[in-house]
């Protein structure tokens, strides 16, 4: 084994010792630690399990469960369904209902239980930390070795913190690490397997969704840069990769519409309440919160690094970068006047852009290593 052999077997040895301490923490959670936004996913997930697929109607009317988790807690209002946390009533339907997609309480459901977010939140370390062993025994030489090794710790770090503030980020985080690893391949593909990719992407983001409603804004780089190409060259291919991206989009979303027309009265209908339904604004204190806030770090990192991605000298790079800045763009214009702060919000975009440009900086250094530039004469 070679010098650069050692150094990956130790810095997975630091993963694996990483995660066995997120595992260990992990494992002394309690699942009622008094937040309103766990009894409600926890609700989702019983009614999945009383009901099976018919659970993503969530009329507080088939309650057994909720009231008593209130109760437990000490919420004064637990016997009245109107003063029902995260429970919006909806004049369409007439009736109170989650107001989450069914994403995260149907992943909460294939647990046992009173045993679902120990399981859940060790299954998401056990796939960041998967993603970051697939990262450093990519990397090629010293540089990438030691960038592969920071980003994987950083990413392990986060597993537990900010991750542990909602039941909904661990699902978005292993999405994110997927969609990223296959967006970096986007633009290194021939395009018979490019298709392909693209629907996995498509289905991976618009999964996400049913997780996160915000997630929705995940796909808007790629949609930007998908009719940009078709405007550009008026082809058959740009034309096909569109759709491909924009039918596997819906497949991944569907549940979140079906539930929306359930319980909202139209698959386009939110159920969220009138404080999270606000039109967008600028609020200097939510501006300040997120520039002291480690997400705006994070936000940065994945600018600096797009900007540098930029400015390689690969064509296919400069396509990925387009594409990151476009959905960072998005992304930040909507959370920046979302009147509204919240630590983890923008995680999912930061994610999402960091991962892909891990995985694509690897393959550039690679590239540039196994084709080194020709001295000048």
């Amino acid at each position: 084994m070679g010098r650069m052999g050692v150094l990956k077997l130790l810095c997975a040895i630091g993963f694996l010792a990483v995660l066995a301490s997120n595992v260990w923490s992990i494992s002394r959670w309690s699942e009622s630690r008094g937040v309103y936004d766990d009894i409600c996913y926890l609700r989702q997930a019983h009614l999945f399990e009383r009901f099976g697929l018919r659970g993503i109607d969530t009329n507080v009317t088939f309650d057994d469960d909720h009231k008593n988790g209130l109760k437990a807690i000490g919420y004064a209002e637990w016997h009245d369904v109107k003063r029902a946390p995260c429970h919006p009533f909806i004049p369409a339907v007439n009736k109170y209902v989650l107001q989450y997609p069914p994403g995260t309480g149907f992943v909460l459901s294939l647990f046992p239980t009173g045993f679902q977010a120990i399981p859940l939140y060790v299954l998401a370390n056990v796939t960041i930390f998967a993603f970051a062993l697939l990262a450093l025994f990519r990397a090629r030489e010293p540089a990438s070795l030691a960038l592969a090794a920071v980003f994987g710790f950083a990413a392990l770090y986060l597993m537990i913190n900010p991750s542990k503030a909602s039941y909904s980020v661990p699902p978005t985080m292993m999405v994110c690490a997927a969609a990223g690893f296959l967006t970096a391949k986007l633009f290194v593909v021939r395009q018979q397997r490019r298709l392909l990719i693209i629907a996995l992407v498509g289905l991976l983001i618009g999964l996400s969704v049913n997780f996160r409603l915000p997630n929705l804004f995940l796909a808007a780089g790629y949609g930007l840069c998908l009719a940009g190409a078709f405007l550009i060259a008026r082809s058959k291919e740009t034309f096909l990769q569109g759709l491909v991206f924009g039918s596997s989009f819906l497949i991944g979303i569907a549940p979140t519409l079906i539930a929306n027309a359930i319980n909202a009265g139209s698959p386009f209908s939110t159920t969220y309440g009138s404080v999270d339904a606000v039109p967008p604004e600028l609020n200097a204190s939510v501006l300040l919160s997120y520039l002291v806030d480690v997400q705006f770090t994070l936000l940065a990192i994945s600018a600096g690094w797009t900007a540098w991605l930029w400015r390689s000298d690969r064509g296919r790079a400069r396509g990925v970068a387009l594409l990151l800045a476009a959905n960072l763009a998005v992304n930040l214009i909507f959370f920046m006047t979302h009147p509204i702060f919240t630590h983890y919000y923008i995680i999912p975009i930061d994610m999402l852009s960091l991962w892909t440009l891990l995985f694509a900086t690897l393959d550039l250094q690679a590239d540039k290593s196994a084709f080194p530039k020709p001295a000048s004469a």
